[in-house]
């Protein structure tokens, strides 16, 4: 059973003065925003400068295995984060913020590896901002038909975006709204207005 010991220390702070409480909330969401923006803007430069496919030997079904072990590894430390954070709820957005640009990015560059090494698996050519285009259709379910999978491998590749997109709406649904509502009791935060 875990004790009140067991638990992080929560930074004190010192008693903010007249509209200086607003103050640093702006500054923690400007923070919020900063690591967000500063995370997308890495893993956008890395997908465009990336050499993907250029090497073809290695199978793209390895590769998407590794990326999203990495992408794994990049919501465990958000979620660690949002454990100890004094602003549960603020991290849980950054989380997602994170997490969805992510996730797109690495089944972009798995479209762009898997057409160019068979041309024929999507219904045109794909450019690195084509498989990009692509992946963000598939993630938003708007599926426009301009490019479609046509090989088996393909085909599978888009219905795992499928099935890690609807996994990935479950987890935020369930798991990162329960680490928010747990850090929040434990620092003494409700999360329903209370009622004199």
């Amino acid at each position: 059973m875990e004790t009140r010991a067991d638990l992080p220390p929560v930074p004190r702070r010192s008693s903010p003065g007249p509209g200086s409480g607003h103050l640093w909330l702006r500054q923690e969401v400007l923070r919020s925003v900063g690591r967000s923006l500063l995370l997308i803007a890495v893993s956008c430069c890395l997908y465009a400068l990336a050499p993907l496919g250029r090497r073809v030997d290695g199978s793209v079904a390895v590769q998407l295995a590794g990326w999203l072990l990495v992408f794994a590894a990049v919501i465990v430390w958000q979620i660690r984060a949002v454990l100890r954070s004094t602003h549960p709820g603020l991290r849980a957005g950054e989380t997602v913020a994170i997490a969805v640009p992510l996730l797109i990015l690495i089944f972009a560059a798995a479209y762009f590896i898997t057409g160019r090494a068979n041309p024929a698996g999507f219904s045109e050519p794909l450019t690195r901002i084509d498989a990009l285009y692509f992946s963000v259709t598939i993630f938003a379910t708007v599926g426009f038909g301009d490019i479609s999978a046509r090989s088996d491998e393909a085909r599978m590749l888009v219905t795992a975006q499928m099935l890690v997109d609807l996994i990935l709406i479950g987890f935020i649904a369930k798991i990162l709204l329960g680490v928010v509502q747990h850090r929040r009791l434990e620092l003494g935060l409700s999360s329903t207005p209370k009622v004199d």
